[in-house]
Order: C-alpha cells, then sequence, then structure tokens
C-alpha cells in the first residue's frame, strides 16, 4: 500500500465534518503519537482556521479549534454543531445575573474548561499549537490538528455602526457579527488583526509535503479566506507539488452550513459554486484550485472555471461514510490514489 499524506484546510462545523469524512478514508492519525499509539500508513493534517478565535470574559475561545477537536473525539452536540454534548449553561446564567459584558455570547460549563485550560497555558507562555496538541490527548482526534498560525489572526468587520450617525462606521469582532448581529447589519468588508501573522510549526510543510491538498466545504471568505490570508500560505498553495482540490460549499446555489452567502455579498462573489471556484482561482493562473468537486446537476459541471478540473458528487455529509465518498470523489478528480 503507497502511504498518501493527506492536508486539509478548514473551519467551522463543515470543516470538522468534512474531517470524519477524511479519517474514515485514511485512517486515523495518532494525535499526539504516543508510545501506546500505532501509526497507519496515511497521514491527515488539518490546517485550521483561527479568524474566529476571541477573548471573551477573560478566556480564550477557539471555536474552529475546538469545533474539530470535539466533532473527532464524539464529544460535539451534534444538533447544534457545535459545543459539548450535555452542556449546562450555569456559568452563563451567573454571568448574566452580574450583568457581565458581553451578554450575546454563551460559554457552556463543560467546554468552559477547554478555554480555561487553554488561556492558563497561554499565560504560561504555551504556543497555541503545543496546546492543541496538549488538549487533543483528551479528544484524540484521529488527525493532526495544527492552527494556522500561533499568532492572533481575529477577523474584524467593519460595519455601519448601528445607531450611529448617518455613514459612520464601526470595526468589530467576527463573533459580535456572528452571533449578535447574525450578518444582519450594512456590512463593508472583513480584515486580519494580525497582518504579519506566521504560520504555525509544521503547518507550510504539511503543504509542502503533501500528495494531496483538500480544501474543505467551509466558509470561503472568513474560514478558508482567513488560513489563506496568513503569509506565506497562498505560496505555499500555489508551490507544493501536491495537487489542490476544494470542495464545493453550496448546493443548489445555497449554503450546505452556516452564512456563507451573506459573506460572500460583501466581497461581491455570487452563491455558485462556479462563482467560489473562479474566487479561489486556477493554480495554472494565480489561484489555488487544481480541481473542484460540485454538487450533482451544478452548471459549474458543463462551465467549468478555465484550468480548473470540475466533477460531480452527493456532497450532503450526513454521516462519515457518506462524507467518506466525498473525499474519495475528490481525491479521484486529481487522480490521488485513495484506500
Amino acid at each position: 500500500m503507497i502511504a498518501v499524506k493527506v492536508t486539509v484546510l478548514v473551519g467551522g462545523v463543515g470543516g470538522a465534518r468534512f474531517l470524519q469524512g477524511v479519517r474514515e478514508v485514511f485512517g486515523p492519525t495518532p494525535f499526539p503519537a504516543t508510545e501506546e499509539t500505532v501509526a497507519g500508513p496515511h497521514t491527515v493534517t488539518a490546517v485550521v482556521n483561527v479568524g474566529d478565535d476571541a477573548w471573551i470574559h477573560g478566556v480564550r475561545i477557539c471555536p474552529d479549534l475546538d469545533t474539530c477537536m470535539y466533532t473527532l473525539g464524539d464529544g460535539i452536540d451534534t444538533e447544534r454543531g457545535w459545543g459539548r454534548i450535555d452542556e449546562t449553561w450555569h456559568a452563563k446564567e451567573e454571568l448574566a445575573a452580574y450583568g457581565a459584558d458581553p451578554d450575546w455570547f454563551g460559554l457552556g460549563d463543560r467546554d468552559l474548561a477547554t478555554h480555561l485550560i487553554r488561556t492558563q497555558m497561554l499565560d504560561a507562555g504555551f504556543r497555541l499549537s503545543d496546546i492543541t496538541a496538549a488538549l487533543s490527548r483528551r479528544w484524540q482526534p484521529g488527525v493532526r490538528l495544527l492552527p494556522v498560525t500561533d499568532d492572533r489572526h481575529e477577523t474584524h468587520v467593519l460595519i455601519d455602526n448601528p445607531g450611529g450617525e448617518p455613514g459612520e462606521r464601526l470595526a468589530i469582532h467576527f463573533q459580535e457579527w456572528w452571533v449578535r448581529y447574525r450578518a444582519q447589519v450594512t456590512t463593508h468588508g472583513f480584515a486580519q488583526v494580525d497582518a504579519n501573522a506566521k504560520p504555525a510549526p509544521g503547518v507550510l510543510e504539511a503543504i509542502a509535503e503533501a500528495d494531496v491538498v483538500l480544501i474543505a466545504p467551509s466558509n470561503p471568505v472568513v474560514s478558508i479566506g482567513a488560513i489563506v490570508s496568513v503569509p506565506g500560505l497562498r505560496g505555499a498553495l500555489r508551490t507544493t507539488d501536491a495537487p489542490v482540490v476544494g470542495i464545493s460549499p453550496v448546493i443548489d446555489d445555497k449554503p450546505l452550513r452556516g452564512m456563507a452567502d451573506e459573506c460572500l455579498s460583501v466581497i461581491g462573489v455570487d452563491t455558485t459554486s462556479r462563482a467560489i471556484a473562479e474566487h479561489y482561482g486556477a493554480r495554472s493562473d494565480t489561484g489555488l484550485l487544481d480541481g473542484w468537486l460540485v454538487a450533482p446537476g451544478d452548471a459549474a459541471v458543463n462551465d467549468p472555471v478555465p484550468g480548473i478540473t470540475t466533477a460531480a458528487a452527493p456532497l450532503l455529509m450526513t454521516d462519515p461514510a457518506t462524507t467518506a465518498q466525498m473525499v474519495r470523489a475528490a481525491c479521484a478528480l486529481v487522480g490521488v490514489s485513495a484506500p
């Protein structure tokens, strides 16, 4: 059997569920490895978005890293798609009783334990990538989880100031835009707080040494876009010898999950598979993609972006086994043999 190194760019609930399918195909990658674990022939590395990260109530929240960790470790609330199963909300209720801000963001009691440990380790000088490995000892996700950067690289959003003077604009954290305002405010753009962030250890190597790079069906703007905005990431994706295949996050011109359409409209991109592929661009030109997987019946199959090999496959991630078929189709699109 030929060993395959797979690197996946992920963010959000869709990215976490996609990783379940990747693990189903290529088997678990012990992370972190111990003397007791036996590595399989294949390795899966997830480069995870940190643009959603925030300091809230004095603790560091890393929603995408935690969603991946909980989902792969069978600790996720599957109905919500985020947060812990069997969660309680006593801390949230007590914070509200004290009138603590922000009152629009809820921390579950079980989830809070993760944030407390992370914050303690950050205060002690550990890097986020090291902390992620330490937290994963409990969850054993079966995938190597790497934050795209150890630096702060949060997404901020420029909006019209609610209740302000006409034309007055305000920059707010992505979480406030997403959770408090549900993206239903006049929005002008997105930006990262640290334009000089550096890739976390192992990230560039994971892309350079991969046999295939998969871009999960995550939000193209605030998940994948935030990952690629880290200096060095776009160049790594463009120069790797591995083919780069993206999976469309929309079916019938609607997002599979979340509010990707709201984000796309802000940057002037239509909510269609072809428009998103054009936004990513072809590697044969100045973009990122060699292949693009869309849903059956999608118009992009008959009208692909030049330079991007496009094919159709079912994209609903109803369970890991079904998602695995999507992963196999994405690999087959660029001639990579999947088990």
